[in-house]
């Protein structure tokens, strides 16, 4: 990583970055070009990570010939999406790390190519998400949406900060294009995994967001250790819970497999 910049304000994307909305609907594309006896190129829907939707109905209705225009597709397949947004969940270390900057006072800002509307529709799913980021902003409020910068220059320009004093939080190669752009430092966690070659150019690349250290941004360290161990949003295990260990205050258990 290059020499420490004073990090004032963090802008992240949504979608594969914050919210894991892939997860909750994997199916409806292959679903809807079912129904016109087409089958989901997964090379296709990969190049299309992180554009804007208007460019990728266009280019979902050539691609694969369907009957329709594009304005035709986005009129029949969005309800769809809508109806499965309440089922996205945060992905791992996300709220921790949100609570964590807004609780200290840093800037958060949001920025994705979604349309506006659609951002506050799935975040009005998340408790406290809407107090959180004091700036929300949509690629439709934008001439050019993401590789090109000027998402992140507006979001920079509201929350008052320069570009340069800000941090973007990024999982798709247009964004990290785009976020380097603007003079923002990046942090990539990739949603398209075994391609690192695309990311090279983010200042940090993670796993995950459990990975981040803010400290490394001149931003607030976290101060939730326990023991040296890191605490997670609880995980759902299916099975019966066995015998438990106490051990210096704490109590594990075995999980048995559920039937």
């Amino acid at each position: 990583m290059e020499k420490k910049t004073l990090i004032t304000a963090v802008i992240c994307d949504l979608d594969g970055t914050l919210l894991d909305t892939e997860n909750a609907t994997k199916n409806i594309l292959k679903e809807f070009l079912g129904r016109y006896g087409k089958a989901v190129d997964a090379g296709k829907e990969e190049r299309r990570l992180g554009k804007m939707f208007k460019e990728s109905a266009v280019d979902i209705v050539r691609d694969y010939a369907l009957p329709m225009s594009a304005e035709e597709y986005a009129q029949a397949i969005m309800p769809l999406y809508h109806q499965k947004w309440n089922q996205a969940k945060p992905l791992p270390g996300v709220n921790r790390l949100l609570s964590h900057l807004h609780n200290r006072g840093v800037p958060l800002a949001l920025a994705s190519n979604s349309v506006k509307k659609h951002i506050e529709m799935k975040i009005s799913h998340q408790q406290g998400w809407k107090e959180i980021f004091s700036v929300v902003l949509g690629g439709d409020e934008v001439n050019h949406g993401k590789p090109a910068p000027d998402i992140f220059l507006e979001a920079a320009k509201r929350l008052g900060v320069d570009p340069s004093n800000c941090l973007v939080i990024e999982d798709s190669p247009v964004g990290v294009r785009a976020a380097k752009a603007s003079g923002a430092k990046v942090v990539a966690v990739p949603s398209l995994q075994n391609q690192d070659d695309q990311y090279s150019i983010a200042d940090t690349v993670l796993r995950s967001l459990l990975e981040f250290q803010p400290e490394l941004w001149s931003l607030p360290a976290f101060e939730d250790w326990v023991q040296n161990v890191l605490p997670i949003d609880p995980l759902h295990v299916r099975g019966v819970i066995g015998e438990g260990v106490y051990h210096d205050g704490y109590t594990s258990f075995d999980i048995v497999s559920g039937k």
